[in-house]
């Protein structure tokens, strides 16, 4: 008779290297950002928004939201070979299904499609992805110690669907529709797009507050793009110039070069040479979060790092820092894709 062996603690799953910055962007491009999680933790993760742990090299970086959750728990080889996974089941409709779905499972009230494969590992992970849950095992596990697996992470699997359900639902509703019309955050106020054969460039009015494009009204929504795209960019810029400027004076520090990011996971980042990147898609929010980010990636200009004294200085220059981060972590990026 074959013994199943005892549940050991979960493998945690490596999470990819960055470099140490400051600030975090809810960007366009979907960098997934992977997270381990304790095997008997059933709580939801604390997630940071604008701080991360000190990685490797002389720069401070601050991450964006994730977009992908994985765990996995250990399992040991059995003293017999392997068992032949149990044919999938026709799918279904109206299900929490993977698109590449080979499997499933109820969980709870439901019934889930999921992805399986198998390789040479030594664990059974799970991946909660925009496509779904996907599962991969070692060869010689059967399906049965599978699904045990399931359904012993079920709360955490139905709440990382039910999470994903709602971070999709929010891109969605943040993609940009380039069309003339389209209206779009800047400075944190909205912005209307016409477009104007008219004019050459583009131009921006106050009062009523749009911006006026030189393309006729049947431009590709890919030139309308590129063409307010290169403008907020110019006007990032020009703004993160001044702001910089002005904090690098109340901190006393000097920046070398300063550079546009367009990274999908972080807001900005320092490094200790005084070299300064920040994300051009902070122009979408108000000066109070762009100031946010500026007055902490230049105060890691004096501690790269962010322990109790890196605080310290961000308060120095920013008393209600916390309140503007939280602001930034609120607010909602236009997909631009």
């Amino acid at each position: 008779m074959r013994s199943h062996p005892r549940q050991p603690p979960i493998a945690s799953s490596p999470g990819r290297s960055t470099r140490s910055r400051s600030p975090r962007s809810a960007t366009p491009d979907p960098a997934s950002t992977q997270l381990s999680l304790p095997w008997r933790d059933d709580t939801p993760p604390t997630l940071p928004v604008l701080d991360a742990s000190p990685a490797a090299g002389n720069e401070r970086s601050s991450p964006l939201n994730p977009q992908q959750l994985t765990e996995s728990t250990s399992v040991q080889p059995p003293a017999e070979g392997p068992r032949d996974a149990a044919p999938a089941r026709a799918p279904a409709r109206n299900l929490l299904r993977h698109l590449r779905s080979n499997r499933e499972l109820r969980l709870g009230e439901h019934l889930i499609g999921y992805e399986l494969s198998r390789s040479q590992r030594r664990s059974i992970g799970f991946v909660v992805g925009e496509e779904g849950l996907a599962v991969r095992a070692p060869r010689w596990v059967g399906q049965g110690e599978i699904d045990q697996a399931l359904q012993a992470r079920s709360s955490w699997i139905l709440r990382k669907l039910h999470d994903q359900h709602q971070r999709l639902e929010r891109l969605e509703a943040a993609r940009v529709d380039w069309r003339d019309g389209v209206s779009l955050p800047f400075l944190g106020a909205p912005m209307e797009v016409r477009l104007d054969p008219t004019v050459t460039g583009a131009w921006f009015s106050a009062q009523p507050r749009s911006l006026r494009v030189g393309l006729p009204l049947a431009a590709q929504p890919t030139q309308i793009r590129d063409a307010v795209q290169g403008w907020l960019q110019r006007q990032a810029l020009a703004l993160f110039e001044e702001r910089c400027a002005f904090y690098a004076a109340r901190l006393g520090v000097n920046i070398r070069r300063l550079r546009l990011s367009s990274a999908q996971t972080r807001w900005g980042s320092a490094s200790a040479d005084g070299t300064v990147r920040l994300n051009w898609r902070l122009i979408h929010f108000a000066l109070p979060s762009i100031d946010y980010v500026v007055a902490h990636e230049l105060a890691h200009l004096h501690e790269m790092n962010h322990s109790p004294a890196f605080w310290e200085v961000v308060r120095s220059v920013m008393p209600d820092y916390q309140a503007r981060r939280g602001s930034l972590r609120d607010g909602q990026v236009p997909v631009y894709d």
